[in-house]
């Protein structure tokens, strides 16, 4: 099989302008996500998908082949498809361009699920460690059947439990996403679906319309940047080497 990783880096981002270009430890976001990701021991090309020069100028620097796509996509996903679209590959794997701690191992995980043929879409979850975060409606909740694939997402605490305690049953949701290509394009070509825009998550979609989710456990999590202040914490966790 042959698999690609898409790093959709936008220029323009509401919180965070020119977020793929901010330096971490004196190096550029970006240029940090495409060295991890080419740690993957699965993955045969990196590609950036973008739509300013100057990080499609830095993606080729780093290593990675670059691939202008148009400012006005409405998702990430939307435009690792129009990177995708038309290429010799079986699984795409979407990798955050804010995710500049990224593991290589832990796309080879992803892409390892893809040995199943019943396999469309796969992502990853960990266990659920405190009260706060299984309530937290900024935290993706995840309830999976007997074969470890997905039932549904949440952002509300699943599945619900008549007992105080922390209730068991759903992992934390880390959002990394690999489709096989054909799914990929079935998903970017169908609207949005009514319980996608209620819980403002995409993957329902994918749900909607019949997929098999595979969600592979893990103990890491996902430290991506969403505001400048998150630099602070990614530097910190770098420069401890964890």
């Amino acid at each position: 099989m042959k698999f690609i990783a898409v790093i959709p880096a936008r220029y323009a981002s509401t919180r965070f302008p020119g977020k793929p270009l901010a330096k971490i430890n004196g190096r550029e976001m970006l240029a940090w996500t495409i060295e991890g990701t080419k740690k993957s021991n699965k993955v045969d090309r990196v590609v950036v998908a973008t739509d300013h020069e100057e990080i499609y100028s830095l993606a080729e620097r780093e290593g990675a082949e670059a691939i202008m796509t148009p400012s006005d996509l409405p998702t990430g996903t939307d435009r690792v498809w129009a990177a995708a679209k038309g290429q010799d590959v079986d699984v795409v794997i979407n990798v955050q361009g804010d995710e500049p701690l990224i593991d290589g191992g832990i796309l080879d995980l992803l892409a390892e699920a893809f040995s199943d043929p019943q396999v469309e879409m796969a992502t990853l979850g960990r266990e659920i460690k405190s009260d706060e975060e299984l309530h937290s409606e900024t935290t993706a909740k995840i309830v999976l059947d007997k074969n470890d694939y997905a039932l549904y997402f949440s952002r509300f605490a699943i599945p619900f439990s008549r007992e105080k305690e922390l209730s068991e049953g759903a992992l934390k949701h880390i959002g990394i996403y690999a489709y096989r290509s054909s799914f990929l394009e079935k998903f970017c070509n169908e609207s949005p679906c009514l319980l996608e825009k209620k819980e403002g998550l995409e993957q329902l979609r994918a749900l909607y319309l019949g997929a098999k989710i595979k969600v592979i456990k893990v103990d890491s999590d996902s430290w991506g940047v969403d505001v400048p202040k998150d630099i602070d914490k990614i530097e910190k966790i770098m420069n401890r080497g964890n």
